[in-house]
């Protein structure tokens, strides 16, 4: 006699690898993973969202950036960048934001994760491959090392670390492969009103906006997904 198949529940992520609160919100949802073992089986997707779709190649000092943007203080945004520090360190992840930090362009980054998306087996083991491994890379090296993940070398790199081909990433960075492919994905949420980041959508149809904490989903995940196969 065969056991039940544990039902299956997909996870799309919509986000941006500039995005703070998307490193701290998956953090967070990687506990609701570990809650639900034996219960659900988790099927997690990232899908592109640029922040700042016109940063130049340069980047901003991020400091500016959030001050312009956002019509903060200097002391206010030292204040954020503080919380958000405790929080991530408390969740086991290290943000290193020194005074040469800066937002990047993330679009050749969500190129190669459309790759790495592109190439993962729909039925694999576990909720997440290879697109997890390099967005959690591409989080490290922006945050914790401050590497310019704009820059096609750095990216190449980044793939390499995760068992990803770099000759084929760097194939991929020096033509436009997936850039139609991001264009689309980005106007698809657009469409779907998602206008902030992240945005987790359970099960195609259960949009859980932001990092929450891991009762929000829990009880999300019990009222909805659960109650309705029991």
């Amino acid at each position: 006699m065969t056991e039940p198949r544990v039902p299956r529940l997909s996870v799309d992520i919509v986000s941006d690898v500039m995005c703070p609160w998307c490193i701290i919100g998956w953090l967070k949802f990687r506990k609701v993973i570990d809650h639900f073992a034996g219960r659900l089986d988790f099927r997690v997707q990232w899908h592109p969202f640029e922040l700042n779709p016109d940063m130049p190649p340069e980047g901003e000092d991020a400091a500016a950036h959030v001050m312009r943007k956002y019509g903060i203080s200097a002391e206010q945004s030292r204040a954020n960048t503080g919380r958000l520090a405790g929080i991530a360190d408390e969740l086991g992840f290290a943000f290193n934001r020194g005074p040469a930090f800066r937002m990047r362009n993330s679009f050749d980054a969500h190129r190669l994760l459309s790759w790495a998306g592109a190439i993962e087996e729909p039925e694999q083991d576990g909720p997440t491959g290879v697109q997890t491994a390099l967005k959690l890379a591409l989080f490290k090296a922006h945050f914790t090392d401050n590497r310019d993940v704009g820059d096609v070398q750095v990216l190449a790199d980044v793939a390499a670390s995760v068992g990803l081909d770099r000759n084929r990433a760097a194939a991929i960075l020096g033509s436009g492969e997936f850039g139609d492919m991001v264009r689309t994905e980005e106007a698809y949420w657009a469409d779907r009103n998602i206008t902030g980041v992240p945005a987790f959508i359970l099960g195609d149809r259960m949009l859980v906006p932001g990092a929450q904490d891991p009762d929000v989903f829990i009880r999300v995940i019990e009222n909805k997904v659960l109650a309705a196969i029991a």
